[in-house]
């Protein structure tokens, strides 16, 4: 059954790939982008016909099966449609679900696109719903993958609009801040910055400390909305 369904859906992606939707993707992302170029809306309409056909006949475990499929062999709107499905069963999420996931990092989840859509829909809601802890989150700051480790903060920074302690997930990411990933580096002064709007001191405090040691970007993308002469503060010593 499953590679059945993998079959319609490569079909779908064939038969709808646009090299007009393909060029404007492809601007989005360094090196190659593996994938068709469907238009937002026929991608949006298929994959919600499908959670509704599939609803009583796919159960989470199938959709995790799929997954590990999907990510060996799969392109970057059938990985997409994966994260849609998987959000779809949300409520039968466990431990080991969040451990299926993981292991796609391994396999196929090569750019930021697809690894932050997996943190809003899916890996948020792990913590959101006490499924795990941040600790289980914070484990992920040593993997090879730069991918896994910049969905740390990025999964972090999706918290942030329902409930998130700013003194937890500084002690989460800040193991994370001499990483030499771009992308890693972008994650958490995204995060920074949206703390910062509710606890500036805080997070003040958290950017003189390491200032002078993490990358450039992160206090870049921290200070963004910062006024311009006071952000100058922020800036490391020569």
């Amino acid at each position: 059954m499953i590679k059945e369904k993998f079959k319609e859906i490569r079909s779908f992606c064939e038969q709808n790939a646009c090299s007009k939707e393909f060029d404007k993707y492809a601007k989005y992302f360094k090196g190659d982008f593996d994938g068709y170029g469907i238009q937002q809306k026929v991608f949006e309409k298929q994959r919600d016909a499908w959670i509704k056909q599939w609803e009583d006949e796919m159960t989470l475990e199938d959709y995790l099966d799929l997954g590990d499929l999907i990510y060996r062999e799969g392109r970057f709107e059938e990985k997409s449609l994966v994260i849609a499905f998987i959000n779809s069963k949300r409520k039968m999420y466990s431990k080991e679900t969040f451990k299926r996931i993981a292991n796609w990092f391994e396999t196929g989840i090569d750019n930021w696109a697809s690894t932050d859509v997996l943190c809003m829909l899916v890996l948020s809601s792990f913590l959101k719903d006490k499924v795990i802890g941040l600790k289980e989150l914070m484990i992920w700051n040593d993997s090879s993958s730069e991918w896994q480790r910049r969905a740390v903060p990025v999964t972090l920074a999706e918290l942030l609009k329902s409930d998130l302690d700013a003194e937890e997930a500084l002690s989460t990411i800040e193991p994370l801040m001499l990483d030499e990933s771009e992308y890693v580096q972008k994650g958490i002064g995204t995060l920074l910055r949206n703390l910062w709007k509710k606890y500036p001191e805080l997070i003040e405090v958290f950017l003189l400390k390491w200032k002078d040691q993490c990358a450039r970007i992160i206090i870049q993308y921290a200070t963004e909305k910062m006024d311009k002469e006071y952000r100058k503060k922020f800036r490391k010593k020569k």
